[in-house]
């Protein structure tokens, strides 16, 4: 888990290419705002940890006894893996899929015009392959692009910053995931026989707002406001329009809803941002725990997404909804009660039990069952 702040060490970076050379390149926030080559040699990053004060190993550095299972996944503290099918996997990182597939099944719910035929279920796992494996294995890669430095320092065992991929590979593997689900966008289009390509527009459009977030000039995420909040509604908003549009009409209601349902996605994305803040730190990035320190920043988390669900009840109430507003209520005292468990006592120690463990429960199942239910009700 990475320490807060600077721990007193220096740490850098080198560059080695296939030739003899090897220059030393030191991480700095200035860095972070030039453009990156992307040139297609066969390079491969790989990270010296260097320290001036003789300290362990720690399990940031050496996670050597940590299952190749959470490595696949792409979870943070994975085992280096020499495979390079599991290396591509793992850049993808699998376990950020499952949000994007709900939110496929939350908008064909939405629609209310989705029946369990084939034809309907074959359309859904398109769509669901669309948005997880192509359109956010994409994202994913191209984030641990443009974060190498802050890996560097963060998650120095991960494959870029570790030299277990060259960077021909990783550029091959952003340019097949973004063309996939681009011609898979396409290809709903036309099977659900729409005039206008809207599910193609989405793709185009979430794949155009994940580079922005990811890349310079603008790096959104240099931003804790405007960062987290693209990235909540990219992983709300945009597979949920996709499901709607592709069995009903996206209405203007269902779209305002969900973007306000991305406030709660914004507390979500301040959680995986409490596992970099020296990294953050170091490279002068604006995260909200490294503006506002970690006790504030995990209360803001909380109220974010506490009073998102909350408005949305009341909504729903508004709405002569009342059994899906009291079910949406019901399903927050659970969470609420992981809220208090693991993010007001530690968020550094405790983000990914929070989010998601397989050794014990966890709060995000109850979140996106919100949304199911949010969904069901606007599909009555």
């Amino acid at each position: 888990m990475a320490a807060l702040l600077n721990n007193g060490g220096s740490s850098s970076v080198r560059l080695l290419s296939n030739k003899n050379t090897n220059p030393r390149i030191r991480s700095s926030p200035s860095s972070l705002h030039r453009p990156n080559s992307l040139s297609l040699t066969s390079r491969k990053l790989v990270v010296k940890a260097e320290t001036e004060t003789n300290k362990e190993p720690n399990e940031k550095t050496l996670p050597s006894k940590v299952s190749s299972f959470k490595q696949l996944l792409g979870i943070r503290g994975a085992a280096q893996e020499a495979e390079k099918w599991k290396i591509h996997l793992q850049l993808a990182k699998p376990i950020t899929w499952p949000p994007l597939i709900w939110g496929v099944v939350c908008g064909a719910a939405a629609s209310g015009n989705f029946h369990w035929n084939f034809e309907d279920v074959a359309k859904s796992i398109v769509c669901m392959t669309m948005s997880g494996p192509f359109l956010t294995g994409y994202t994913q890669t191209l984030n641990d692009w443009y974060d190498r430095e802050i890996d560097a320092i963060n998650e120095p065992y991960r494959p870029i910053p570790s030299g277990s991929i060259s960077e021909y590979e990783v550029i091959s593997q952003i340019c097949v995931l973004l063309l996939g689900g681009i011609g898979l966008a396409g290809f709903l289009d036309i099977w659900a026989g729409h005039t206008v390509p809207v599910i193609l527009y989405l793709a185009l459009g979430g794949s155009f707002v994940s580079y922005l977030y990811s890349a310079p000039p603008m790096k959104l995420k240099q931003n804790g406001w405007t960062g987290n909040f693209a990235l909540g509604a990219s992983y709300i908003c945009l597979p949920w329009w996709a499901g709607q549009a592709l069995f009903g009409t996206l209405t203007p209601d269902m779209i305002i809803l969900t973007l306000l349902y991305s406030v709660a996605g914004l507390g979500i994305g301040i959680i995986n941002d409490f596992k970099s803040i020296e990294g953050d730190t170091e490279l002068g990035l604006q995260s909200l725990p490294v503006i506002f320190g970690i006790d504030t920043a995990k209360w803001i988390c909380i109220g974010a997404i506490d009073i998102t669900q909350i408005a949305i009840s009341g909504y729903l109430l508004g709405a002569a909804k009342p059994f899906h507003a009291l079910a949406l209520l019901g399903l927050m005292i659970p969470q609420g009660v992981f809220q208090v468990q693991y993010l007001l006592k530690d968020p550094v120690k405790y983000d990914v039990k929070y989010q998601a463990s397989a050794h014990s429960a966890c709060a995000q199942p109850f979140f996106v069952l919100g949304l199911l239910v949010t969904a069901l009700a606007m599909s009555c």
